[in-house]
């Protein structure tokens, strides 16, 4: 097999070494496409814009904010206007403690404005070192909060009020638990509605599983995922078993990695095997199609040390040959994947730093004769519905997707369902269901192609 990735990243301009955090993928600049945002450590954030050649930063000042130091990064729509909104977490104030740590960011035309810099919201400003965040519509209303992981301090939930206003629902919603948070994810795991995954440091995982009335009861030790003796730092969801139930795949750090697969009573049981399990100093994981298949590989991305990824293969669970995406010195910290040329496969970001400034990396797969689908469903307000749920059957094979809210470490992949084929050229059915629990069946959809799907009307 030829090796997966090939590097691009001489098509990234002014691809300097700097301080790089996480990764989300987002239309920044409502024009439409999907632009990088790239977090920066004691340097500017990165709005990294494909404009047929190359991938150009257009953040402008107020989205670059060069004094902070950002950690992870997640888009969504808060106030129902159609633009998603941009969490930018802080690992401090900017040296002054009475200062908001964390910037929420919402675009008002061509002009960007902090909301949490605004004297309404500093009562529920965040001023802890902040982990990951990811974006859940817990109500399924198609307007988003955003979940926040902090050091041993309660989980966080931001959300508008009705009078326009930033407050913390954590307490409200049943998750304000204490942990030493790292990664966040928020997907439709045990039902339509949004559930939430925070794993941790050291004690147990937390899963909250949502109740449909926007409250949440933890269960990670009843559903077999609290994994208190290691120390966890990336989540991804996928349907490893093809059974059409969600499976978690968990990185620890220098601990064992778990493909956590879902059995019919909403248990879960680690079924990685040898190989994919081997410890190592992780911190995004990754599952995407990169090759349009129709299996997704799993990729982990690690801290000094070469990356890995995984491909199903004969039945199994097999590691591959990464090719130029290996980076046995990388600082690897966070990574995302999205299909920024419209070209059908994705592209792999990623970004360096913690203990060392070195560029960012930019990966394109070989071109094959695979066919592919990407499914964008669309709130009622015509935002991204991320956390979305998304099944496509090709050649009676049903694939399932979710459309990506928070996920890896410190990431948001790209608000959109992909779906390799491999040699299907035709897929007999499209089904989306929203958080709402609303869905909306496509037939015959054609190939090759973004399909975009409306929320259907109430």
């Amino acid at each position: 097999m030829a090796p997966m990735f090939l590097d691009c990243s001489d098509q990234i301009a002014g691809n300097e070494p700097r301080l790089s955090n996480g990764v989300a993928v987002a239309d920044v600049d409502g024009d439409g496409a999907f632009e990088v945002f790239v977090a920066g450590y004691g340097t500017a954030n990165l709005v990294l814009k494909w404009d047929g050649k190359t991938l150009s930063d257009i953040a402008d000042p107020v989205l670059a904010d060069p004094s902070r130091k950002a950690v992870g990064v997640a888009a969504a729509d808060m106030d129902g206007d159609g633009r998603e909104e941009i969490y930018v977490l802080n690992a401090d104030c900017g040296g002054q403690p009475d200062e908001t740590c964390d910037r929420l960011f919402a675009g008002f035309g061509k002009r960007w404005l902090d909301l949490l810099s605004q004297s309404e919201n500093a009562s529920a400003a965040n001023r802890l070192p902040g982990r990951s965040v990811a974006a859940i519509d817990r109500e399924g209303r198609g307007r988003y909060g955003f979940v926040i992981a902090t050091e041993e301090a309660p989980l966080r939930l931001y959300e508008l009020s009705r009078r326009g206003r930033l407050i913390d629902t954590a307490e409200e919603a049943g998750i304000d638990l204490i942990g030493i948070g790292r990664g966040l994810l928020a997907a439709p795991l045990l039902g339509d509605r949004m559930d939430i995954v925070a794993v941790n440091e050291a004690g147990p995982n937390f899963l909250f599983r949502n109740l449909g009335d926007g409250t949440f009861e933890e269960i990670a030790g009843e559903r077999g995922i609290a994994d208190s003796r290691n120390a966890a730092r990336g989540v991804a969801v996928l349907d490893a078993g093809g059974d059409g139930l969600l499976d978690l795949l968990v990185g620890n750090w220098e601990g064992p990695h778990r493909l956590y697969q879902q059995r019919a009573g909403g248990g879960f049981v680690d079924a990685a095997n040898g190989d994919l399990s081997l410890p190592s100093r992780v911190r995004t994981v990754i599952a995407a199609d990169f090759d349009n298949d129709g299996h997704q590989e799993l990729f982990f991305n690690n801290f000094g040390e070469p990356n890995r990824l995984f491909a199903w293969r004969d039945d199994a669970w097999t590691e591959v040959d990464l090719g130029d995406a290996a980076e046995p010195r990388g600082t690897g910290t966070g990574a995302a994947v999205a299909d920024l040329d419209g070209d059908g496969r994705l592209e792999l970001i990623i970004a360096h730093g913690e203990s060392e400034a070195q560029p960012l990396s930019f990966y394109r797969t070989l071109p094959n004769a695979n066919h592919w689908l990407r499914v964008q469903p669309l709130t009622p307000y015509g935002a991204p519905a991320r956390g979305a749920l998304v099944i496509c059957t090709a050649r009676g094979r049903r694939q399932t997707r979710v459309v990506c809210a928070g996920s890896g470490y410190l990431c948001q992949m790209e608000p959109v369902a992909h779906f390799g084929l491999g040699s299907a050229d035709a897929v007999e059915r499209v089904e989306v269901r929203w958080p709402s629990g609303m869905a909306a069946i496509i037939e015959n959809p054609p190939v090759g192609r973004v399909l975009t799907v409306p929320h259907p009307p109430e």
